[in-house]
């Protein structure tokens, strides 16, 4: 996997001012899949591959603006857009300037380096994981639009799910009759290497199985059967939880013949504390064999 992404890295090198990245290509060239490929970039490099690619196309296109060897639409033409306002756009974005002041005054630029992925054996986080088959179930509960956040408490979930009545949960509580147990957390509709703020759907609800009457007034979304990598932790909540989602990335994946496939990435709270200051959980991840 990490030789995976580093020949990413270098393939966004060699296409910064033509067509782009051919990923599908790629992943085939390399044994996994354009939807494992972009989900483990954006985990270990902190960003989407888009995002990525436009900071190194607008870093390299600098040095030829404050050059001002071309014109400003020659510049624009040549890295990928139509009009200088585009590339402006885009520039600015990436530098706090337009492509014309920094090529009056030579400045500001903010240059995004070169990725390079390295796997270090540290063992630093216990991976206590299963690999499961399940045969095709229903999420069902009730489900919102938030934004996505890496890190710390999603305001947004906790707005959600604080409208549902204790009496709301008794009854999701007894609907539920499959694995993942109890009430679930579950992730949806969120694209591989989707940047931290993108909406995602979130569903507070149970695991069914495929043929359990459900009751009209919920949501539902329906799971293939396939394969889920279990991963049980416990400790500070959220935080626990989501170090162990970053060390999927960072050490499990690139060290077992698995990769993920699409789907719903699901949260089972075991046990926790009264003020949730402490939680034991379940992350169920859809793999494949990689």
């Amino acid at each position: 996997m990490i030789s995976a992404l580093n020949c990413l890295v270098d393939l966004v090198e060699d296409t910064l001012t033509d067509g782009g990245v051919d990923l599908d290509r790629l992943a085939r060239a390399t044994g996994t899949t354009e939807h494992h490929l972009r989900r483990m970039f954006s985990t270990l490099a902190g960003m989407p591959l888009s995002e990525y690619v436009r900071r190194r196309r607008m870093t390299v296109a600098a040095a030829e603006v404050v050059r001002g060897d071309d014109d400003l639409l020659g510049i624009a033409v040549r890295y990928g857009y139509g009009s200088t306002e585009a590339f402006g756009r885009a520039f600015r974005s990436v530098h706090g300037a337009g492509p014309g002041e920094v090529r009056r005054d030579g400045g500001p630029l903010r240059a995004q380096p070169q990725l390079r992925f390295r796997l270090t054996v540290e063992g630093s986080t216990p991976m206590d994981t299963r690999v499961v088959d399940k045969p095709a179930f229903r999420l069902v509960g009730h489900a919102a639009r938030v934004p996505l956040v890496h890190r710390g408490v999603n305001e947004h979930i906790q707005r959600h799910v604080a409208t549902l009545t204790p009496q709301e949960h008794q009854r999701l509580k007894d609907l539920g009759d499959a694995e993942p147990p109890g009430l679930l957390q579950v992730t949806d509709d969120l694209a591989p290497d989707a940047a931290e703020g993108t909406e995602l759907t979130y569903l507070h609800g149970v695991a069914v199985a495929a043929g359990t009457p459900v009751p009209d007034d919920l949501d539902g979304i329906e799971v293939a059967a396939g394969r889920w990598a279990v991963f049980r932790t416990s400790g500070p909540h959220p935080r626990a939880l989501q170090d162990t989602w970053a060390a999927t990335a960072t050490e499990w994946f690139p060290s077992n013949p698995w990769r993920l496939r699409p789907g719903p990435s699901i949260v089972a709270i075991l046990d926790r504390a009264a003020d949730f200051s402490t939680a034991t959980c379940e992350l169920w991840l859809p793999v494949e064999p990689g």
